[in-house]
């Protein structure tokens, strides 16, 4: 008898209508933040593990944006990675 841990696993999102395309995320994230022609953000699709250390550059990027566009979300199943 073991006790089951569950890993958390973390997706960066990007809401597209409040980004102005400054590119702080950019910045303080480049292993997960791409930009476009224009600036604003492409953000990689797999999703960061917990004990990831882009996990840190993400919270800093949602914190930093000057917009409030970024959030971090938990992956409901970590397990059904890509």
């Amino acid at each position: 008898m073991g006790v089951k841990r569950r890993l958390a696993a973390f997706h960066l999102e990007v809401d597209p209508i409040a980004c102005d395309g400054f590119g702080h995320c950019h910045e303080l994230a480049p292993e997960l933040v791409a930009l476009d022609e224009w600036g604003y953000p492409i953000i990689t699709p797999e999703p960061i593990g917990a004990s990831d250390p882009a996990l840190t550059s993400a919270r800093y990027a949602v914190r930093g944006c000057p917009r409030q566009a970024l959030r971090l979300e938990r992956v409901k199943d970590a397990e059904s990675r890509r």
